[in-house]
């Protein structure tokens, strides 16, 4: 090897936290460093040993942490280590012992203690992993960004219009006309404010379709056709989430209030005049179309929505909850033109979406998921549904929404709620490897659209989480796919890179599903569940963090690799080369799949899966 390939500092230079140091600190460095060579299976330190001396980093070779009772991890080059025991003066909390021929750069504590100084490097050491990814999304927001950051106060000019409930529509739009607005509140009580509670809201909208659409005159009481009840904002709320809030509710209006008062009104107006693509004009289209011609722009303008928002700096769970809503409104679209063509449907039916859908954590348009549930056995009922089925999943592949390949879809899912309720029941007392994959589908379920009440299946996905036999099988199939490291250390690359979906996604999608239905919870989004499980008591913090975290960055990865293959004319998939990652983001997968990895051994461990054969 020659002298300039083992040159310390060119190499610091390219491994993080490093690269990032000034010259003069890398220089401080050079000075103090040292260099040392262990031989396959030397113990390199020693756990309740004396405390580490030195800040240890592979040159070349590779090592294991062994801790008493826990899986070995391993070290790369490029990896450090010595550093807790360092930084508290304590004893190592693991045997390191070098997996083959290590040469090691050893960093002495003092020059270690100047190099903290430096805020980047200390917070690498100092945080844990989940702080750690925190910290590398934490970056500078665009204009865009920091817009959508502005408190909903900003724009919303109070005090807002309102009427008495007994006041008349013609009395009401005149208010309207006076005030330019395109709504008034309706005030609680016989008198008083706009900073009174409102008992409703009446819209222009409210105005066109339950009073002119219906052939009411101007002395109709507000009371009689105003939208109730009134869904409020804090004025503390950011531009984005007044903008989340507007799309969950499909309202187009939000009163704000501050100090329990009524203090402005924020409309979908005012957020279209931001600069970002906005979900409310993709919104307003959605609900305008009138057939399967108009939908063949959706996917293009959902996908240029995402890229702005993306862009922005907003986070993808942000921007999985917008796209899931835009969704649902246009699921929503379909089955009214379905209803008008087939007829006022014979039973009474809830339409679902489950997977990525259902949890509101899809980005781009993937293949569909969902299902169709309805009361009545009958052939009447069954027929019609059939042909619900066949027109929406038709019109959302005009829409650029692909057949799910496993079939996954409600021309082959619908039944009768008896029927789910079975197979609900089925899938918990027989949990046999198709029954864990069809209810790693279907126990994300969502209702979007229809008036049949869904409590029997709530009810039994409340029974699963205190069922043992399941819960074990279902954490069985939840470490069954390990994240794709290599048996010594390196991260699995197969063709066309790291499969972030498979290899990380799915396998925190399905602890969080484990962990919520054992804590009792009905969330069903990632994040939601791990946040129930924290509060129920059955997942660590420090877990829950790192688990949450590590699905977020996983997410930025795999979205920011998805938009530039839609830029360069490709299809978006799940994979990422290791290669169009920087150096710290190769750090932090890394670290990322061995915290993971961990986790799934604990939870072997703890639901004793190998005992399920």
């Amino acid at each position: 090897m020659s002298e300039a390939a083992l040159d310390p500092i060119e190499f610091l230079r390219g491994q993080p936290p490093f690269d990032r140091l000034r010259p003069e600190m890398l220089r401080r460095v050079e000075e103090g460093l040292e260099i040392a060579y262990f031989p396959r299976g030397s113990v390199i330190l020693r756990r309740g040993g004396g405390p580490s001396r030195h800040l240890y980093l592979i040159r070349k070779g590779a090592a294991r942490l062994e801790r008493e009772g826990g899986p070995a991890l391993p070290l790369e080059e490029g990896d450090c280590f010595g550093f807790p025991s360092l930084i508290g003066r304590a004893s190592p909390h693991a045997d390191v012992v070098a997996s083959e021929d290590t040469l090691a750069y050893l960093i002495p504590g003092p020059v270690f203690e100047r190099l903290m100084e430096d805020p980047e490097l200390s917070r690498f050491f100092l945080q844990d992993l989940a702080g750690r990814l925190r910290g590398a999304a934490a970056a500078e927001p665009s204009p865009i960004g920091r817009e959508l950051a502005t408190p909903v106060r900003a724009i919303a000019p109070g005090p807002p219009v309102s009427v008495a409930p007994e006041a008349t529509v013609g009395e009401a739009a005149a208010a309207m006309r006076a005030g330019r607005v395109s709504s008034v509140l309706v005030r609680g009580g016989d008198a008083g404010n706009a900073g009174d509670q409102p008992v409703g809201i009446l819209t222009d909208r409210d105005l066109r379709n339950r009073v002119l659409a219906e052939g009411r005159g101007a002395g109709t009481l507000v009371r009689e056709v105003m939208s109730a009840p009134v869904r409020t904002l804090p004025a503390s709320s950011t531009l984005l989430e007044a903008l989340l809030f507007l799309l969950e509710h499909g309202v187009h209006h939000a009163p704000v209030t501050e100090e329990g008062r009524i203090v402005g009104l924020v409309t979908d107006t005012d957020l279209l005049r931001l600069q970002a693509k906005s979900p409310l004009h993709l919104l307003s289209a959605v609900r305008r179309f009138a057939g399967e011609r108009d939908l063949g722009g959706y996917a293009r303008e959902l996908a240029g929505m995402v890229e702005a928002l993306f862009r922005a700096g907003i986070d993808p769970e942000a921007i999985g909850r917008m796209v899931a809503r835009l969704n649902d409104a246009l699921l929503g679209r379909l089955l009214q033109l379905a209803e008008d063509a087939l007829g006022p449907p014979p039973t009474p039916y809830a339409w679902i979406v489950h997977g990525s859908e259902g949890r509101m954590e899809q980005t781009l348009l993937s293949d569909q998921d969902n299902a169709l549930v309805y009361r009545d056995d009958t052939p009447e009922a069954a027929a019609w549904c059939e042909a619900l089925a066949r027109r929406v999943v038709g019109g959302l592949i005009a829409a650029g929404i692909p057949r799910c390949p496993g079939g996954y879809m409600a021309t082959n899912w619908r039944r009768p709620l008896a029927a789910w309720e079975a197979l609900f029941r089925g899938w918990i007392e027989t949990p046999d490897p198709q029954a864990m994959l069809d209810a790693a589908n279907f126990f994300d379920f969502r209702r979007v659209h229809g008036k049949l009440p869904l409590g029997p299946l709530e009810d039994l996905l409340r029974r699963a989480g205190r069922e043992k036999l399941f819960l074990a099988h279902l954490a069985k199939a939840a470490v069954g796919a390990p994240p794709p490291l290599g048996l010594l250390r390196h991260i699995r690359e197969e063709e066309g890179g790291v499969d972030l979906k498979k290899g990380g996604l799915l396998p925190i999608v399905s602890l969080a599903r484990l962990f919520g239905l054992e804590a009792g919870s009905a969330a069903r989004g990632t994040l939601d569940r791990l946040e129930a499980a924290t509060q129920a008591g059955n997942l660590s913090g420090d877990g829950a963090s790192t688990l949450s975290e590590s699905f977020r960055f996983l997410q930025r990865l795999r979205l920011r690799g998805q938009l530039r293959t839609l830029r360069e004319g490709g299809a978006p998939g799940n994979k990422v080369r290791l290669e169009d990652l920087s150096p710290l983001e190769r750090v932090h997968l890394k670290e990322v799949f061995l915290a993971l990895r961990e986790m799934q051994e604990a939870v072997a461990l703890r639901f004793s899966t190998d005992r399920l054969g």
